[in-house]
């Protein structure tokens, strides 16, 4: 990451003709928000002096207490390299504080950074990759997405049956241009479905990047006549989409989570943080994976975790240690999907394992077998419980952990429980037309 100045904004504004400025943050349910400010109030909003009704924005502000202030992240400067060259359009992505320069605790970002200053009274630097996937679709005649596609590609295909392959490449570059160190992409399992990894990072930048590359996926998608939707199960009869991340904790620049004399190579720090993310993991999964939607895709049949175990290679579980150690040794969690927050869901994450530390909880033993092809009565007595299987049961759980909804904070933590109850109850209320289609010849 580059590290700006604010002189240095200033030069690079007018030396490259950028007269836009997109003040950006997101909202508690992970939604990009932005103000438009012309070149001539850069210097301005550069001294913290742009102001916004947060009262309008989902989470942030009670109305006798709306007006806050964009504080922007100077390191987060970059401009949009798919905007005209000429009168070009950059970004700066801004941290949220109230009249008296306070930071406003609902601010997501916030969030993210009181755990990480939590980690760092303790030593630890906390490192994120992401895997983002994500469908593309056709539009119809008036350029409205749907979930229609003509494409018969599974796993790693690739062109011409993988028809996604030139725009996946043209986003890549786009990616790459604007500063992303891209790992692999390549399609997924089900037909127009694709991923695209990027490098790890520390928190705060990888949750950045991962609003900032849903933006490019879904900019670019749309220059191509698609749609590019991160929904996590858009079709009932194929995969769902997920977003794995990949944690990691180091001190003095040391990976804490290797061990070479360890069992299985793991130091107890990496036990201790499984055993914070089992212990949570049902509170989380309201933040992890936040819509009624979330939890068609983690049902048994479709490669999602279901189960709360973990394993060493297992793909079964919802927690994997991939193969590799040393310096890479990391943690998986596999529920989390692209509707998530990330900056909430990484907080959440953070918290449940410096709990693990903090009060030693040791996972239970690892389970080496496909969880799927156990019976009922073997996963209860090997003690795996199961994910949350509503929106509804995950609010529930989020509203007894007293560690995850503290992490939140108070106002935060009901702001966002009572909209996801809202969101419950009138799906509640919806008939399907899978209802439709059972029922109604028949009563």
């Amino acid at each position: 990451m580059a590290h700006y100045t604010k002189e240095d904004i200033l030069r690079i504004v007018e030396e490259e003709d950028v007269e836009f400025i997109r003040m950006q943050f997101t909202d508690m349910f992970g939604t990009l928000k932005n103000m438009a400010i012309t070149s001539g109030q850069l210097e301005k909003a550069l001294n913290n002096q742009c102001i916004i009704d947060g009262y309008s924005i989902d989470g942030l502000a009670q109305i006798e207490e709306s007006d806050m202030y964009l504080v922007p992240d100077l390191d987060t400067f970059t401009i949009f390299p798919w905007r005209p060259q000429q009168g070009k359009v950059a970004r700066l992505i801004c941290n949220l504080v109230d009249i008296d320069g306070n930071p406003n605790p609902n601010d997501s970002r916030y969030v993210l950074k009181r755990v990480l200053e939590e980690a760092s009274a303790m030593g630890y630097t906390f490192d994120v990759g992401p895997e983002c996937e994500f469908f593309l679709f056709e539009t119809d005649d008036n350029g409205q997405p749907t979930t229609v596609t003509h494409e018969h590609a599974g796993y790693f295909d690739l062109g011409p049956l993988d028809q996604g392959e030139n725009l996946r490449r043209d986003m890549v570059l786009m990616l790459e241009e604007m500063g992303y160190y891209i790992l692999s992409s390549h399609h997924e399992l089900a037909p127009s479905q694709h991923e695209i990894d990027f490098k790890y990072d520390e928190a705060i930048a990888t949750a950045d990047n991962i609003m900032t590359f849903k933006l490019v996926i879904k900019t670019l998608a749309k220059r191509h006549g698609m749609y590019a939707t991160f929904m996590p199960k858009p079709k009932s009869r194929a995969e769902g989409s997920g977003m794995h991340i990949n944690l990691s904790l180091s001190r003095d620049g040391k990976n804490v989570f290797y061990d070479k004399e360890g069992e299985l190579q793991l130091s107890e720090e990496a036990y201790y943080f499984i055993g914070g993310l089992m212990k949570h993991i049902q509170a989380i999964t309201a933040i992890t994976n936040p819509l009624v939607n979330s939890y068609k895709r983690l049902i048994p049949g479709f490669e999602a975790p279901v189960y709360v175990a973990w394993s060493v290679a297992n793909r079964s579980s919802l927690i994997r240690i991939p193969a590799t150690r040393g310096e890479n040794t990391r943690i998986e969690l596999r529920s989390p999907d692209p509707a998530a927050n990330p900056y909430l869901a990484l907080a959440a994450c953070l918290k449940a394992g410096l709990d693990g530390i903090k009060n030693k909880i040791m996972p239970p033993a690892h389970v080496d077998k496909n969880i799927y092809a156990m019976s009922e009565k073997e996963r209860q007595e090997a003690g795996i419980l199961s994910l949350p299987a509503t929106l509804r049961e995950a609010i529930d759980y989020l509203e007894k952990d007293r560690l995850i909804w503290d992490m939140l904070g108070d106002g935060l933590a009901r702001k966002y429980v009572d909209a996801k109850k809202r969101e419950w109850s009138e799906y509640r209320t919806q008939v399907t037309s899978w209802e439709v289609e059972q029922y109604l010849y028949k009563y």
